[in-house]
Protein backbone atom coordinates (compact mmCIF):
# COMPACT_ATOMS: atom_id res chain seq x y z
CA UNK A 1 0.00 0.00 0.00
CA UNK A 2 1.53 3.72 -1.36
CA UNK A 3 1.16 6.17 0.67
CA UNK A 4 1.78 10.00 -0.45
CA UNK A 5 2.89 12.81 2.40
CA UNK A 6 5.05 15.63 2.85
CA UNK A 7 7.55 13.31 3.81
CA UNK A 8 7.36 11.81 0.32
CA UNK A 9 6.18 8.93 -1.06
CA UNK A 10 6.47 5.46 0.92
CA UNK A 11 4.68 2.08 1.91
CA UNK A 12 2.90 0.39 4.36
CA UNK A 13 3.22 -3.15 5.45
CA UNK A 14 0.04 -4.27 7.42
CA UNK A 15 0.86 -6.72 10.16
CA UNK A 16 -2.25 -7.45 11.24
CA UNK A 17 -2.24 -8.04 15.11
CA UNK A 18 0.83 -7.10 16.15
CA UNK A 19 1.93 -9.35 19.37
CA UNK A 20 4.23 -6.85 21.70
CA UNK A 21 6.44 -8.22 24.24
CA UNK A 22 4.58 -7.41 27.29
CA UNK A 23 1.75 -9.95 26.17
CA UNK A 24 -0.33 -7.26 24.52
CA UNK A 25 -0.81 -7.08 20.66
CA UNK A 26 -0.75 -3.72 18.53
CA UNK A 27 -3.86 -3.87 16.79
CA UNK A 28 -4.12 -3.50 13.07
CA UNK A 29 -0.23 -2.39 13.18
CA UNK A 30 1.37 -1.01 10.45
CA UNK A 31 5.15 -0.49 9.25
CA UNK A 32 5.86 2.51 7.24
CA UNK A 33 8.75 1.64 4.92
CA UNK A 34 10.47 2.99 2.10
CA UNK A 35 12.97 1.18 -0.22
CA UNK A 36 16.36 2.47 -2.20
CA UNK A 37 17.83 0.18 -5.13
CA UNK A 38 17.04 -2.94 -5.99
CA UNK A 39 17.05 -6.53 -4.18
CA UNK A 40 19.72 -8.41 -6.08
CA UNK A 41 18.90 -11.76 -7.82
CA UNK A 42 21.19 -13.60 -5.39
CA UNK A 43 19.04 -11.32 -2.51
CA UNK A 44 22.63 -10.51 -0.98
CA UNK A 45 22.72 -6.72 -0.89
CA UNK A 46 20.06 -5.56 1.37
CA UNK A 47 20.53 -3.09 3.69
CA UNK A 48 18.08 -2.34 6.94
CA UNK A 49 18.38 1.04 8.17
CA UNK A 50 15.83 1.71 10.94
CA UNK A 51 14.67 5.40 12.16
CA UNK A 52 15.72 7.71 14.97
CA UNK A 53 13.46 9.31 17.90
CA UNK A 54 11.56 12.05 15.98
CA UNK A 55 12.90 10.97 12.70
CA UNK A 56 11.01 9.07 9.64
CA UNK A 57 13.22 7.26 6.37
CA UNK A 58 13.96 11.05 4.94
CA UNK A 59 16.33 11.84 7.48
CA UNK A 60 18.90 9.02 6.59
CA UNK A 61 18.47 9.69 2.81
CA UNK A 62 21.81 12.01 3.77
CA UNK A 63 23.43 8.47 3.73
CA UNK A 64 21.47 6.99 0.67
CA UNK A 65 22.71 8.30 -2.73
CA UNK A 66 25.39 7.77 -5.45
CA UNK A 67 28.49 7.65 -4.28
CA UNK A 68 27.92 7.25 -0.76
CA UNK A 69 28.23 4.21 1.03
CA UNK A 70 24.87 3.19 0.60
CA UNK A 71 24.50 3.67 -3.18
CA UNK A 72 21.09 2.33 -4.29
CA UNK A 73 22.68 1.73 -7.46
CA UNK A 74 24.75 -1.23 -5.47
CA UNK A 75 22.74 -1.77 -2.31
CA UNK A 76 18.96 -2.66 -1.80
CA UNK A 77 18.00 -0.30 1.26
CA UNK A 78 15.05 -0.82 3.29
CA UNK A 79 14.48 1.88 5.91
CA UNK A 80 11.43 1.20 8.21
CA UNK A 81 9.72 4.00 10.51
CA UNK A 82 10.09 3.13 14.05
CA UNK A 83 6.53 2.74 15.69
CA UNK A 84 5.04 6.09 17.52
CA UNK A 85 6.90 7.97 15.34
CA UNK A 86 3.83 9.37 13.27
CA UNK A 87 3.77 6.64 10.40
CA UNK A 88 4.31 3.56 11.24
CA UNK A 89 1.64 3.06 14.23
CA UNK A 90 1.46 5.64 16.42
CA UNK A 91 -1.18 7.30 19.23
CA UNK A 92 -1.97 9.91 16.72
CA UNK A 93 -2.60 7.78 13.80
CA UNK A 94 -4.20 4.42 15.68
CA UNK A 95 -7.92 4.38 16.26
CA UNK A 96 -10.08 3.61 18.72
CA UNK A 97 -9.01 2.09 22.43
CA UNK A 98 -5.44 2.23 21.52
CA UNK A 99 -5.28 5.88 20.01
CA UNK A 100 -3.52 8.78 21.87
CA UNK A 101 -2.86 7.96 25.54
CA UNK A 102 -4.18 4.00 25.09
CA UNK A 103 -1.28 3.49 22.63
CA UNK A 104 0.71 0.06 24.16
CA UNK A 105 4.33 0.09 25.18
CA UNK A 106 6.36 -0.73 22.16
CA UNK A 107 9.69 -2.42 22.89
CA UNK A 108 12.98 -2.41 20.20
CA UNK A 109 12.51 -6.05 19.94
CA UNK A 110 8.66 -5.36 18.91
CA UNK A 111 9.71 -2.82 16.17
CA UNK A 112 12.39 -5.67 15.08
CA UNK A 113 9.68 -8.16 14.91
CA UNK A 114 8.19 -6.33 13.04
CA UNK A 115 10.89 -5.10 10.49
CA UNK A 116 12.56 -9.12 10.32
CA UNK A 117 8.51 -9.69 9.06
CA UNK A 118 8.64 -7.08 6.21
CA UNK A 119 12.09 -8.13 5.31
CA UNK A 120 11.03 -11.86 5.23
CA UNK A 121 7.74 -11.42 3.69
CA UNK A 122 7.53 -8.81 1.33
CA UNK A 123 10.92 -9.60 0.06
CA UNK A 124 12.11 -12.77 0.57
CA UNK A 125 15.47 -11.75 2.30
CA UNK A 126 17.43 -14.96 3.97
CA UNK A 127 20.76 -12.48 4.64
CA UNK A 128 20.87 -8.84 5.52
CA UNK A 129 24.99 -7.61 4.79
CA UNK A 130 24.36 -4.83 6.95
CA UNK A 131 21.71 -2.85 9.37
CA UNK A 132 22.72 0.59 10.19
CA UNK A 133 21.21 3.36 11.96
CA UNK A 134 21.55 6.75 14.39
CA UNK A 135 20.64 6.98 17.64
CA UNK A 136 17.33 4.80 17.94
CA UNK A 137 18.13 3.44 14.86
CA UNK A 138 22.04 2.68 15.77
CA UNK A 139 19.73 0.84 18.80
CA UNK A 140 17.60 -1.04 16.50
CA UNK A 141 20.53 -2.07 14.81
CA UNK A 142 22.19 -3.72 18.06
CA UNK A 143 18.70 -5.69 18.80
CA UNK A 144 18.77 -7.10 15.11
CA UNK A 145 22.21 -8.45 15.16
CA UNK A 146 20.97 -10.23 19.07
CA UNK A 147 17.57 -11.73 18.16
CA UNK A 148 18.59 -13.08 14.09
CA UNK A 149 22.16 -13.88 15.02
CA UNK A 150 22.54 -15.57 11.98
CA UNK A 151 20.47 -13.53 9.47
CA UNK A 152 23.05 -10.14 9.77
CA UNK A 153 26.48 -10.14 8.39
CA UNK A 154 27.49 -6.90 10.16
CA UNK A 155 25.83 -3.88 11.58
CA UNK A 156 27.27 -0.45 12.38
CA UNK A 157 25.44 1.44 15.36
CA UNK A 158 26.05 5.23 15.61
CA UNK A 159 25.41 7.32 18.31
CA UNK A 160 23.47 4.59 19.99
CA UNK A 161 23.94 1.60 22.67
CA UNK A 162 23.00 -1.98 23.03
CA UNK A 163 21.01 -0.73 26.02
CA UNK A 164 20.20 2.04 27.49
CA UNK A 165 22.09 3.64 30.76
CA UNK A 166 21.12 4.72 33.75
CA UNK A 167 22.19 8.17 33.22
CA UNK A 168 20.28 8.21 30.00
CA UNK A 169 16.95 6.80 31.86
CA UNK A 170 17.07 10.18 34.45
CA UNK A 171 17.31 12.29 31.45
CA UNK A 172 14.24 10.50 29.93
CA UNK A 173 12.33 10.38 33.21
CA UNK A 174 12.97 14.06 33.25
CA UNK A 175 11.84 14.58 30.03
CA UNK A 176 8.15 12.98 30.86
CA UNK A 177 7.95 14.32 33.87
CA UNK A 178 7.94 18.22 32.25
CA UNK A 179 5.59 17.32 29.59
CA UNK A 180 3.32 15.69 32.33
CA UNK A 181 3.66 18.95 33.81
CA UNK A 182 1.80 21.00 31.39
CA UNK A 183 -2.43 21.08 32.66
CA UNK A 184 -3.35 20.36 29.17
CA UNK A 185 -1.49 16.94 29.44
CA UNK A 186 -5.10 15.09 30.56
CA UNK A 187 -2.88 11.72 30.77
CA UNK A 188 -2.75 11.95 27.00
CA UNK A 189 -6.08 12.37 26.03
CA UNK A 190 -6.03 16.28 25.79
CA UNK A 191 -8.34 18.20 23.87
CA UNK A 192 -5.62 21.00 23.34
CA UNK A 193 -1.80 19.88 22.75
CA UNK A 194 0.10 20.29 25.69
CA UNK A 195 2.05 22.95 23.39
CA UNK A 196 3.72 24.25 26.93
CA UNK A 197 4.60 21.10 28.15
CA UNK A 198 6.28 20.01 24.75
CA UNK A 199 8.10 23.47 24.36
CA UNK A 200 9.59 23.17 27.91
CA UNK A 201 11.20 19.96 27.03
CA UNK A 202 12.41 21.45 23.59
CA UNK A 203 13.87 23.92 25.94
CA UNK A 204 15.70 20.71 28.17
CA UNK A 205 16.79 18.12 24.86
CA UNK A 206 18.73 21.70 23.71
CA UNK A 207 21.17 21.21 26.62
CA UNK A 208 21.93 17.54 25.45
CA UNK A 209 21.63 17.15 22.33
CA UNK A 210 24.71 19.07 21.49
CA UNK A 211 28.15 19.38 23.19
CA UNK A 212 29.10 21.93 25.94
CA UNK A 213 31.97 22.77 23.72
CA UNK A 214 29.30 23.51 20.78
CA UNK A 215 27.76 25.86 22.78
CA UNK A 216 30.88 27.81 24.10
CA UNK A 217 32.27 28.18 20.60
CA UNK A 218 29.01 29.79 19.17
CA UNK A 219 28.36 26.98 16.82
CA UNK A 220 25.15 28.00 16.09
CA UNK A 221 26.34 30.74 13.43
CA UNK A 222 27.25 27.58 11.41
CA UNK A 223 23.10 27.30 11.58
CA UNK A 224 22.52 30.62 10.67
CA UNK A 225 21.17 31.32 13.80
CA UNK A 226 22.06 35.27 15.02
CA UNK A 227 22.07 33.91 18.84
CA UNK A 228 21.68 31.10 20.71
CA UNK A 229 18.31 31.73 21.84
CA UNK A 230 17.22 31.74 17.97
CA UNK A 231 18.75 28.65 17.97
CA UNK A 232 17.31 27.03 20.78
CA UNK A 233 13.52 28.20 19.80
CA UNK A 234 13.82 27.39 16.12
CA UNK A 235 14.92 24.30 16.19
CA UNK A 236 14.44 22.43 19.59
CA UNK A 237 11.58 24.44 20.50
CA UNK A 238 9.86 24.64 17.23
CA UNK A 239 9.85 20.43 16.80
CA UNK A 240 8.67 19.44 19.64
CA UNK A 241 6.11 22.32 19.76
CA UNK A 242 4.70 21.13 16.22
CA UNK A 243 5.11 17.01 17.25
CA UNK A 244 1.83 14.95 18.97
CA UNK A 245 3.02 14.60 22.77
CA UNK A 246 1.58 11.24 22.51
CA UNK A 247 4.03 9.90 19.89
CA UNK A 248 6.86 11.81 21.70
CA UNK A 249 6.37 9.35 24.76
CA UNK A 250 5.66 7.03 22.97
CA UNK A 251 9.05 6.59 21.47
CA UNK A 252 10.45 7.61 24.93
CA UNK A 253 9.35 4.63 26.43
CA UNK A 254 10.65 2.43 23.56
CA UNK A 255 14.01 4.07 24.07
CA UNK A 256 14.19 4.09 27.98
CA UNK A 257 13.50 0.11 27.84
CA UNK A 258 16.07 -0.83 25.45
CA UNK A 259 18.41 -3.70 26.13
CA UNK A 260 19.34 -6.30 24.05
CA UNK A 261 19.52 -8.90 27.19
CA UNK A 262 15.50 -8.56 27.84
CA UNK A 263 14.91 -11.54 24.88
CA UNK A 264 13.78 -15.13 26.13
CA UNK A 265 17.29 -15.98 24.74
CA UNK A 266 19.47 -14.16 27.24
CA UNK A 267 17.12 -14.34 30.25
CA UNK A 268 18.73 -10.31 31.52
CA UNK A 269 22.07 -11.70 30.96
CA UNK A 270 23.80 -8.49 28.84
CA UNK A 271 27.24 -9.62 28.69
CA UNK A 272 25.75 -12.98 27.29
CA UNK A 273 23.93 -11.14 24.76
CA UNK A 274 26.30 -9.05 23.41
CA UNK A 275 28.52 -12.34 23.31
CA UNK A 276 26.35 -13.78 20.94
CA UNK A 277 26.18 -10.92 18.27
CA UNK A 278 28.41 -12.54 15.30
CA UNK A 279 28.03 -9.47 13.19
CA UNK A 280 31.21 -7.96 12.64
CA UNK A 281 30.31 -4.34 14.03
CA UNK A 282 31.99 -1.23 13.72
CA UNK A 283 30.32 0.53 16.80
CA UNK A 284 30.44 4.62 16.11
CA UNK A 285 29.75 6.50 18.91
CA UNK A 286 30.35 10.59 19.36
CA UNK A 287 33.10 11.37 21.69
CA UNK A 288 30.81 14.36 23.26
CA UNK A 289 27.81 12.54 23.09
CA UNK A 290 25.59 13.07 26.91
CA UNK A 291 23.49 10.34 25.36
CA UNK A 292 25.58 7.13 24.35
CA UNK A 293 28.67 8.52 25.76
CA UNK A 294 31.86 6.54 24.32
CA UNK A 295 32.80 4.94 27.66
CA UNK A 296 29.04 2.61 27.02
CA UNK A 297 30.78 1.83 23.77
CA UNK A 298 33.44 0.54 25.34
CA UNK A 299 31.91 -1.63 27.40
CA UNK A 300 30.05 -3.20 24.70
CA UNK A 301 32.66 -3.17 22.53
CA UNK A 302 34.41 -5.23 24.78
CA UNK A 303 32.30 -8.26 24.56
CA UNK A 304 31.18 -8.34 21.30
CA UNK A 305 33.19 -11.05 19.48
CA UNK A 306 34.27 -8.82 15.93
CA UNK A 307 33.88 -5.50 16.54
CA UNK A 308 35.98 -1.62 16.43
CA UNK A 309 35.47 0.97 18.70
CA UNK A 310 35.30 4.21 15.80
CA UNK A 311 35.37 7.58 17.89
CA UNK A 312 33.49 10.14 16.01
CA UNK A 313 36.02 13.56 17.27
CA UNK A 314 33.02 15.75 17.36
CA UNK A 315 31.70 18.89 19.35
CA UNK A 316 28.19 18.09 17.84
CA UNK A 317 27.25 15.83 20.78
CA UNK A 318 24.56 13.56 20.11
CA UNK A 319 24.33 15.30 16.48
CA UNK A 320 27.40 14.51 15.14
CA UNK A 321 25.47 11.40 13.92
CA UNK A 322 22.97 12.82 12.23
CA UNK A 323 24.17 13.92 8.70
CA UNK A 324 23.74 17.26 9.40
CA UNK A 325 27.96 17.81 10.01
CA UNK A 326 30.08 17.35 7.21
CA UNK A 327 33.48 16.58 8.27
CA UNK A 328 31.19 13.90 10.89
CA UNK A 329 29.36 12.53 7.64
CA UNK A 330 32.35 11.72 5.84
CA UNK A 331 33.58 9.94 8.56
CA UNK A 332 30.64 7.86 9.35
CA UNK A 333 30.18 7.32 5.14
CA UNK A 334 33.82 6.02 4.84
CA UNK A 335 33.93 3.92 7.80
CA UNK A 336 30.45 1.98 6.37
CA UNK A 337 32.12 2.10 3.05
CA UNK A 338 34.97 -0.12 4.88
CA UNK A 339 32.52 -2.52 6.72
CA UNK A 340 30.60 -3.42 3.39
CA UNK A 341 33.93 -3.77 1.56
CA UNK A 342 35.36 -6.13 4.31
Amino acid sequence: MAVSLAVGAYDLFELGDLPLQNGASLSAAKLAYKTYGTLNAAGTNAVVFPTAYGGTHVDNEWLIAPGKALDPAQWFVICPNLFGAGLSSSPSNTPGAQGRGGFPHVTVYDNVAAQHRLVTECFGIERIALVTGFSMGAQQSFHWAAAHPDMVERIAPVCGSARTAEHNVVFLDGIEATLKTDPAWNEGFYDTPPVAGQRAVGRVWAGWGLSQTWYREERWRENGAESREAFVKANYEGFFSAADANDLLAMLWTWRAANIALHPRYEGDFERALRSISARAFVMPSRTDLYFPPQDSEIEVRHLPNAELLVIESVYGHAAGAGIAPSENAFVDAQIARLLSE
